[in-house]
């Protein structure tokens, strides 16, 4: 998990990239997502979607550990050659897809075995689009999804809707050691 300074990160600022979106760091959401996927491994992980993947640490992890197909979406290009570097750094490679949430369709969804995405719900304006890429996603047969978030109110408004049309549970969850992180899991499960 390379922070800014690692020698690789910093040859990548140096030719003056600057992710736009909030793609600037290593999010701690992301060490949510890999604890629990280290302590529940799914079964379902051929191909994983990870959606919002900024630099991408959760896809490269699972890349690494569970040798899935992973797809790296976010709608902010500039932060694609930041996940190029962690994914380089730790022997994987994960195809890049530049998109919205909303332009994700059901038929693109439905290639995907899970769905994995951390610190998505960062504004209000996100619930509405989130929420329906979840509903799609369950549509289009997406067997787990998995969206970690340090505990904000619009993570939450997505968690309940999704609790109620899909029965997802949302899990306290907190790491400790080299990057301690606190929040919450939404997992929803698509037998």
């Amino acid at each position: 998990m390379p922070t800014g300074s690692h020698p690789t990160i910093r040859k990548v600022k140096r030719q003056g990239l600057e992710p736009s979106i909030h793609g600037n760091k290593l999010w701690k959401s992301s060490c949510l997502l890999i604890d629990y996927l280290k302590k529940n491994p799914p079964e379902h992980s051929r191909h994983i979607l990870d959606v919002g993947c900024g630099w991408g640490i959760s896809g490269i992890w699972c890349a690494k550990n569970f040798n899935s197909s992973v797809t790296s979406v976010d709608a902010d290009p500039d932060v694609f050659p930041f996940l190029q570097a962690t994914a380089e750094i730790n022997g994987v490679q994960t195809e890049h897809l530049v998109s919205r949430f909303e332009d994700l369709s059901t038929k693109q969804l439905s290639r995907y075995d899970m769905l994995i995405a951390a610190d998505i719900c960062f504004w209000d304006e996100l619930v509405k689009p989130v929420t329906k890429m979840v509903d799609r996603a369950v549509k289009a047969g997406v067997k787990q999804i998995l969206i970690a978030d340090p505990e904000r109110a619009p993570f939450f408004e997505v968690a309940e809707r999704c609790a109620d049309k899909h029965y997802a549970e949302v899990l306290e969850w907190n790491t400790q050691g080299a990057i301690e992180a606190s929040g919450a899991i939404m997992v929803l499960e698509n037998a």
